[in-house]
């Protein structure tokens, strides 16, 4: 049985003085249904509830940058985000070999010591015997997956608008928490997706409460679920639905890294998300 695992990564790495920020974690069957929901932090931990889940063909969907290979700068895969995206204002942060924020790059070595392939293209993917990971923006997935119903905008239940007092900005972000909740629960999606099969995940049907770091909390559990639906989703229509950024034949691209490995991310996508032929 194919079982598809989210990791929304903190991509800190944290200090001696102070510990990573939480990682959102969930489990997908092939129905699904989330088996597995929780919290980890650091690398370590993360991996080690990987670990524990891994089957011959299980699809990891990462949101963290996995694969780093240029010096400076932003990744073609980044830009790419805002170029397709943009319109829905959904935009990524740039990472370099530089940045600070490693942990993907961290992890995808753990996991590549655990027998993990890294897959960037579709017939990789379907072809893989052996468990595999790859790049996701939950973002995307809200905005290009058309049955989620975010035709304008993406919804703003991450950061707060600045342009508005604290406490409008505040309600605001938890009645769009609530409402993307709402549509994830009773859409008809395809591959289908159940949140009240485990506690966790159903809780988040609880009205969202103003206080940030249990806010951030549950947003983190949210997109962890977020990306394990994005790998049942590429699974289940691979390129009919799904662009991988950065990896367009005859548009720019980031070199491969030492093991052959190109950056890119998985992205569903709208035809109008995608480039002109």
């Amino acid at each position: 049985m194919t079982a598809y695992l989210g990791v929304d990564l903190a991509w800190g790495l944290g200090t001696e003085r102070r510990a990573p920020n939480e990682t959102g974690l969930a489990a997908l069957d092939g129905d699904g249904r989330v088996t597995d929901a929780g919290w980890a932090r650091g690398v370590d931990d993360v991996t080690a509830w990987i670990a524990g889940r891994l089957g011959p063909r299980t699809l990891i969907a990462v949101d963290a940058s996995l694969v780093v290979t240029n010096p400076t700068g932003i990744r073609a895969s980044e830009r790419q985000v805002g170029q397709r995206y943009g319109r829905w204002k959904v935009a990524a942060n740039p990472t370099n070999l530089a940045s600070a924020a490693s942990a993907g790059a961290r992890l995808l070595d753990r996991l590549t010591a655990l027998g993990v392939t890294y897959v960037s293209d579709t017939a990789a993917m379907h072809a893989r015997t052996a468990p595999a990971v790859f790049e996701c923006y939950p973002y995307t997935t809200l905005v290009g997956v058309e049955e989620f119903g975010y035709d304008d905008e993406r919804p703003r239940y991450k950061r707060l608008d600045t342009s508005v007092p604290p406490t409008v900005a505040r309600q605001r972000r938890a009645e769009a928490f609530d409402e993307l909740v709402r549509r994830m629960r009773t859409t008809a999606f395809d591959p289908p997706l159940d949140l009240d099969a485990h506690p966790l995940t159903r809780d988040l049907r609880d009205p969202s409460v103003l206080h940030g770091p249990t806010h951030k909390h549950r947003e983190d559990l949210l997109d962890g679920v977020l990306c394990a639906w994005t790998a049942s989703f590429w699974e289940r229509h691979g390129d009919e639905r799904v662009q991988v950024l950065g990896g367009d034949p005859g548009l720019p691209s980031d070199p491969l890294d030492a093991q052959g490995r190109l950056p890119a991310l998985v992205a569903p996508a709208r035809r109008s998300q995608r480039p002109a032929r």
